[in-house]
């Protein structure tokens, strides 16, 4: 089937013509994605921010929104499924020249169908390959997996990048999320070898409390990068005004 272009088409196959360009890794099959670059991104841009997708030279465009923002049936990755080049053309020219994408962040959830989680797993990947092939872009796996036991399977494919991404958002603020994310943490820093590099998607107004729910990484010596993005800003900007406020009440 790798070379009959037309059966693909009839049986709705065309991301094959993704994934014939990489190897599947794992009991899930999941494409493989490899990331090993020395530049990283200094800001991101969430998809529905387009207008700050080239904010900097060194961008990255993110999907840390709700899925229907950027999956509904016109997403990207339907358009991928269905090959309508239509659509297709329009994310062409909606995301030339970036730089650097962050593969979507699909919702996964410990109390729904593991095959829809496992799913969605997988429809990241398929953008990602998008973007690499189609935008030329530098790909950074997104590490999410809802339960310990899917992580056995999530970073498949992801066992050679040396960079990798993870968000905090709703994390930080509730103590059983909080400790789900270090554990998640240390789950990727142990079954990624080679990991150097970890981006983070981060909205806390300071970093102190980020870099300590990414002790373990540090302590491994993997370098934790956050870049600025839109929400991170406004709330530094937010805690620096109060910060200041009460300080000229005290004085």
């Amino acid at each position: 089937m790798k070379n009959n272009k037309n059966l693909i088409r009839l049986l709705n196959l065309s991301y094959l013509m993704l994934t014939n360009r990489t190897i599947s890794c794992g009991g899930m099959d999941l494409p493989a994605i490899n990331c090993n670059v020395s530049v990283f991104p200094d800001y991101i841009a969430l998809y529905s921010q387009k207008s700050l997708y080239h904010k900097t030279e060194h961008t990255a465009l993110a999907f840390f929104q709700f899925d229907e923002d950027f999956d509904g049936k016109y997403g990207l990755y339907w358009a991928i499924y269905y090959n309508v080049e239509e659509r297709l053309a329009y994310f062409k020219e909606r995301f030339r020249s970036i730089k650097y994408v962050i593969i979507p962040d699909f919702s996964e959830l410990g109390d729904i169908h593991k095959i829809e989680n496992n799913y969605r797993l997988f429809k990241g990947r398929i953008i990602g390959l998008w973007f690499m092939f189609e935008i030329g872009a530098v790909v950074i796996p997104n590490i999410t997996f809802p339960t310990k036991e899917s992580a056995d399977f999530a970073l498949d494919g992801y066992e050679n990048c040396s960079v990798a991404a993870l968000s905090t958002k709703g994390h930080m603020n509730d103590p059983a999320e909080n400790l789900r994310l270090r554990a998640n943490i240390r789950l990727t820093v142990d079954k990624m070898p080679k990991l150097k590099t970890l981006i983070v998607y981060d909205v806390c107004s300071t970093n102190d409390a980020t870099l300590a729910a990414f002790s373990y990484a540090i302590e491994k010596g993997i370098e934790i990068i956050i870049p600025d993005n839109t929400l991170k800003e406004r709330n530094t900007i937010l805690y620096q005004d109060r910060h200041s406020n009460r300080k000229a009440v005290v004085e």
